[in-house]
């Protein structure tokens, strides 16, 4: 059952970073599309939270470490991209949103 439940959550993790990857490019400059943009990153950001700590809590020790530093890092890019849009910087939002987009493929070659 436990190996079953990993599948899924390891599932609606891709998922979740596929969504967070295709927000990217189309930022328009007016006050509802920024809105919208960071509270669609902030929803799909806390999904990818609770899934990535219920993954990391059910792998093997040795993959745990490399786990939780790519979320740490993932959580921190995150962050900044949600600075970056409240902001209304769309240099500073591409830039984060790069970041980002780096670190969350490197979450999707270290999981199981």
């Amino acid at each position: 059952m436990v190996d079953m439940q990993s599948k899924g959550i390891a599932c609606r993790i891709k998922k979740c970073a596929y969504e967070l990857l295709s927000i990217g490019g189309d930022l328009m400059d007016d006050a509802y599309s920024w809105d919208l943009k960071g509270r669609d990153i902030r929803l799909k950001s806390m999904f990818l939270f609770c899934d990535l700590s219920q993954l990391i809590s059910n792998v093997p020790k040795d993959q745990k470490k490399a786990l939780t530093e790519v979320g740490n890092k993932l959580f921190s890019s995150i962050e900044e991209l949600d600075h970056a849009v409240k902001i209304r910087s769309i240099p500073l939002t591409q830039d984060r949103y790069n970041e980002a987009g780096v670190i969350l493929q490197e979450l999707m070659v270290l999981m199981p």
